[in-house]
């Protein structure tokens, strides 16, 4: 059963950085579509940027610009890396896979995959 695993989480004030890490415990199919959600407490889940098998990058209009999202397919490894956080980034961020091309994916439940989580806290 494939896993992922988050790493990279953790407090920064505000204008700072962190990466995220998420380890996939087996080999991921091509195509693919690889991701981060994230869920602050007492809001909905928000698909924060997702990446295709071929590097196709994908973001929501809240991070555009301030994130970037990698793979290293030989590590079976997506990274996440935040700049310019602000306390409206603190979220618990999971990570997240599809047996899919990112466009191909409609809803959250596409996500065949999701990891345990790891907590982004942003200070002013």
């Amino acid at each position: 059963q494939e896993r992922l695993v988050e790493s990279g989480g953790g407090s920064v004030q505000s204008g700072g950085s962190l990466t995220l890490s998420c380890a996939a415990s087996a080999y991921i199919s091509t195509p693919h579509c690889m991701g981060w959600f994230r869920q602050a407490p007492g809001e909905g889940r928000e698909e924060v940027a997702t990446i295709d098998s071929d590097g196709t990058a994908y973001y929501s209009i809240s991070v555009k610009g301030r994130f970037t999202i990698s793979q290293d397919n030989a590590k079976n490894t997506v990274y996440l890396q935040m700049d310019s956080l602000k306390p409206g980034d603190t979220a618990m961020y999971y990570c997240v896979a599809a047996p899919l091309r990112c466009r191909g994916v409609r809803s959250a439940r596409d996500y065949t995959h999701w990891g345990q989580g790891t907590q982004v806290t942003v200070s002013s």
